[in-house]
C-alpha cells in the first residue's frame, strides 16, 4: 500500500471520528454563547481562504493579475454598502476590463 494511500484512509478515519464525536457532544456545549460566536464566523473564514486561494494562485505561484482588481472593486462596493447582485456585477465587469485592457 503506497502512502498516498495510507494518508486518504488515515484522513476518511479522522474526518469520520471528529464528525461522530460532533454528534455525540452534548448539545448544552454548542448552546454556549461563545461556541455560537465561533460557529457563525466559521463559514466566512473558510469562503475567504478559497476566495483568496482561488485570487491569488495559480498552480504553485502567487499572482497579482486581473482578479485582485475584481476583489478590489468588490471590496470597495461593499464598503459603500451596495447590494450584493451590484458588488458581483462591479467585480465582474472590472475584472474583466483590465483582462481585457490590461
Amino acid at each position: 500500500m503506497s502512502s498516498q494511500w495510507i494518508s486518504v484512509i488515515g484522513t476518511s478515519f479522522f474526518c469520520y471520528a471528529f464528525k461522530f464525536l460532533g454528534h455525540s457532544l452534548p448539545a448544552s456545549w454548542f448552546n454556549h454563547p461563545r461556541a455560537q460566536r465561533i460557529n457563525t464566523y466559521i463559514p466566512i473564514v473558510l469562503l475567504m481562504g478559497l476566495v483568496t486561494v482561488q485570487s491569488f494562485t495559480e498552480k504553485t505561484k502567487l499572482v497579482i493579475d486581473h482578479r485582485a482588481a475584481g476583489i478590489a472593486v468588490a471590496f470597495a462596493a461593499l464598503l459603500a454598502k451596495a447590494p450584493f447582485p451590484v458588488v458581483i456585477i462591479l467585480a465582474g465587469v472590472s475584472s474583466a476590463l483590465v483582462y481585457r485592457f490590461g
